[in-house]
């Protein structure tokens, strides 16, 4: 498949570029997001792109949203298409990586849930047997499933800045009591509800993070991604074992790539090579075929 480094659509005007994501605005209702081709790794945008990944992380983001229609609402626009707003050029030209979504207003919050003590929750649990500072029993080990899922939120940075993690109480201070009583129990039930359905289908969801709207009456919507292997750690079932971190079918391989590299983790990112580029894409499809087909 031909790369989608970025979108060149002129018949709508591009309103955000983020890291992955380009943003169109259609009308005072709907958005059109591009999922492209191109890869973030450490907050930094990399110059090589996964051919492909752009339309497996859209199809795998609307599976999981429809999915979850049952713990609450989401973006997905179902009044509007992508030949009703787009040429035949444009629409060969995104191949499968848009969709229409509802103009929402977004929640400045990650809403970050971990299932297993890996990652950066594992290096802080090793220095003060906290995860983002929730106290935790001791003599846990490397990749051990938690008691039960955290809620571990951060800011969400713009393009080139780091998102930071925050207690519940400053969730609470940035969107009031109530939403945040929501962000965290849509969270955990959300995750939950993933788990247990991709556990069936040889994955383990060791954590993830959603991101979240409210429409003019205040609802509250799942936006953006859901658990796609880019917001994702997913763990092959059959090879894990506590007290080492499985091989992933997510972006984990190139952030582990890049770690033998001498390179500062800021801009410019380094070039990967094809090798590289063609293990993470067989991850990723791989990934979308066991969740999406039947067990």
């Amino acid at each position: 498949m031909k790369p989608l480094y970025e979108s060149n659509l002129t018949s709508l005007k591009m309103i955000n570029k983020g890291k992955v994501r380009d943003l169109y605005d259609i009308d005072d209702k709907h958005l059109l997001i591009v999922t492209t081709d191109r890869v973030s790794a450490f907050d930094v945008v990399l110059p090589t792109p996964i051919p492909g990944k752009g339309r497996i992380l859209t199809e795998t983001a609307i599976f999981w949203m429809k999915k979850a229609t049952a713990i609450l609402p989401n973006q997905l626009a179902d009044d509007l298409f992508l030949a009703d707003v787009l040429t035949e050029d444009e629409l060969a030209q995104i191949d499968g990586r848009g969709m229409i979504v509802r103009k929402l207003k977004p929640l400045p919050v990650e809403a970050i849930v971990r299932g297993y003590l890996v990652g950066s929750g594992w290096k802080e649990y090793k220095k003060s047997q906290t995860v983002c500072g929730i106290p935790l029993p001791e003599g846990l080990e490397k990749a051990q499933q938690l008691p039960q899922p955290l809620f571990t939120p951060s800011t969400k940075a713009a393009v080139g800045d780091h998102d930071e993690n925050i207690s519940y109480e400053e969730v609470v201070k940035l969107i009031g009591e109530a939403k945040a009583i929501q962000v965290r129990d849509f969270s955990i039930a959300l995750y939950k509800m993933a788990a247990e359905f991709a556990l069936e289908r040889g994955i383990i969801i060791a954590d993830t993070k959603f991101e979240f709207g409210e429409d003019e009456n205040g609802i509250i919507h799942l936006i953006d991604e859901a658990l796609t292997p880019d917001s994702s750690r997913f763990w092959p079932a059959k090879k894990y074992k506590v007290g080492k971190n499985p091989e992933s079918f997510d972006k984990q391989y190139i952030r582990d790539y890049l770690e033998t590299l001498d390179w500062d983790k800021t801009a410019p990112g380094p070039e990967l090579p094809q090798e590289v580029v063609d293990m993470t894409i067989q991850k990723y499809q791989e990934a979308q075929a066991r969740l999406m087909e039947n067990p």
